[in-house]
């Protein structure tokens, strides 16, 4: 199978969210960040640079997920913005609508919301 070049996911991991981790507030990061443990908050990366959010099957995000790339395998009660690329692994929930360039979804994966497509439209970061 082949892929875009903007489908690739960078695997440095610049900040990491262990397990036994709770955060509660917004976060906004930039190059890479893998979520263990559990987030009440908005998790967005800023405008102009385009980062990479992992969530880990025992990751909860409760607020609102904007990234150019995402992997997701856990759990996000809110709205989910991947401006480039999603990747739904088998484990991942979303309770809240999806906002996509590029979608790949494992069987498993779980949206209870809209799928909205957002093709060459910039994402609001805001």
């Amino acid at each position: 199978m082949f892929f875009k070049k903007s489908n690739k996911i960078d695997s440095n991991i610049d900040t990491l969210i262990g397990a036994e981790t709770r955060l509660e507030g917004n976060i906004h990061f930039s190059g890479g960040l893998r979520i263990d443990g559990a987030v009440r908050g908005n998790v967005t990366e800023p405008m102009d640079k385009l980062s990479t959010l992992i969530l880990s099957e025992h990751g909860r995000v409760e607020g609102e997920v904007t990234a150019a790339k995402i992997v997701l395998n856990g759990k996000v009660l809110g709205t989910v913005k991947a401006s480039q690329f999603i990747e739904l692994q088998p484990k991942a929930r979303i309770t809240g609508d999806l906002y996509y360039k590029s979608l790949e979804m494992h069987t498993g994966a779980v949206i209870e919301g809209r799928l909205i497509y957002i093709g060459d439209e910039a994402v609001d970061n805001g």
